[in-house]
């Protein structure tokens, strides 16, 4: 009998559809193994092409002197640095200037590797930039919502090959996140705890939807999981912004996000993914409701009429099943 799960914080329904579910292994990817060079001369990311992208606003080197990690303008952004933030109404158009800022973080000087197959300490430089970079876009007044993301694949919308990640600052809160909050401030007047904090410590209990477990970071596959294999990453600790990680807590998600990322990789063969880093906006720090954490979304199936009609999704797989199926996943 298919299930229809709710996702007790952002309160989204999701078709579980036992009629329709595959088994775990039938979502390995067939898409065609490139080879790639560790140098590419077409690509505007590897180095001696420097030429061909916007300035650095931030990066790394190597005790040689040579760039880890570049962070550049996109040289096709959403929104742009320049300009005053001014809301115009007009009947029933309502808009407000496009500024903000689109940076592209490079996130190695080799074209060909991966973030499940990097060393730990290059993953923990990765999200120390993220950190910085976030620090630095959140300082701008303009600004009331800053994302991190990733698309690796292109069906994640990844247009290049060479491993980066991106980040948009905008000058709006964007209506789902404004409903998610509402939803995590209604729990919390309700019952006087987080629902992030109650949602981890269920898991926990359970022990049903687990996929990694580290010091300071959980993995899992939540009840209610919007597609096949799609996952949360949450910090143990109750903080609400991103911005707020400590280093020793950066040391443990780079290990947590590189075994996550690796079962994926190994399990379903190399799948296209998005990751997403979601955070409190800008102006709303201190709130005891909400719960900074990461959404790992495969990239396995496609969205279709049902979807689009009533905003619901239908996962054609069993959450535990899947989490069983990434735990026993043995990393090289």
């Amino acid at each position: 009998m298919p299930e229809i799960r709710q996702n007790i914080a952002t309160k989204e329904w999701v078709v579980i559809s036992t009629e329709r579910a595959k088994r775990p292994e039938d979502f390995k990817t067939t898409k065609e193994k490139k080879v790639l060079p560790e140098i590419s001369e077409k690509c505007p990311f590897c180095p001696g092409n420097e030429h061909m992208t916007p300035y650095e606003t931030y990066v790394v080197n190597d005790e040689y002197g040579k760039w880890k990690i570049r962070v550049i303008p996109n040289k096709y952004p959403a929104v742009l640095q320049e300009g005053t933030v001014e809301f115009k109404v007009s009947g029933i158009k309502r808009s407000v200037t496009g500024v903000g800022s689109a940076e592209v973080i490079i996130e190695s000087a080799k074209h060909n590797v991966v973030l499940p197959l990097m060393p730990e300490k290059d993953i923990e430089q990765i999200i120390k930039v993220y950190r910085e970079r976030y620090l630095a876009a959140e300082k701008d007044k303009r600004i009331k919502m800053v994302i991190i993301f990733k698309n690796y694949g292109e069906q994640a919308g990844a247009s290049i090959e060479h491993p980066h990640s991106q980040l948009i600052a905008i000058p709006v809160v964007p209506f789902h996140i404004r409903y998610r909050i509402e939803e995590a401030m209604r729990y919390y007047d309700e019952t006087g705890k987080c629902v992030f904090c109650v949602m981890l410590e269920e898991e926990l209990r359970l022990q049903e939807r687990i996929v990694v477990e580290t010091g300071h970071f959980v993995s899992f596959v939540p009840y209610a999981a919007l597609a096949p294999f799609h996952m949360w990453l949450l910090p143990r600790r109750h903080t609400e912004s991103f911005g707020e990680i400590t280093d020793e807590e950066i040391t443990d998600l780079a290990k947590n996000l590189k075994l996550t990322l690796s079962k994926l990789y190994y399990g379903l063969d190399n799948p296209d993914y998005n990751f997403v880093i979601r955070s409190v906006p800008v102006n709303e720090k201190g709130k005891e409701y909400y719960h900074w954490y990461i959404t790992i979304m495969p990239r396995l199936i496609k969205t279709a009429g049902f979807e689009i009609g009533t905003g619901m999704s239908i996962n054609c797989s069993l959450p535990e099943d899947n989490a069983r199926f990434l735990r026993e996943i043995k990393i090289r």
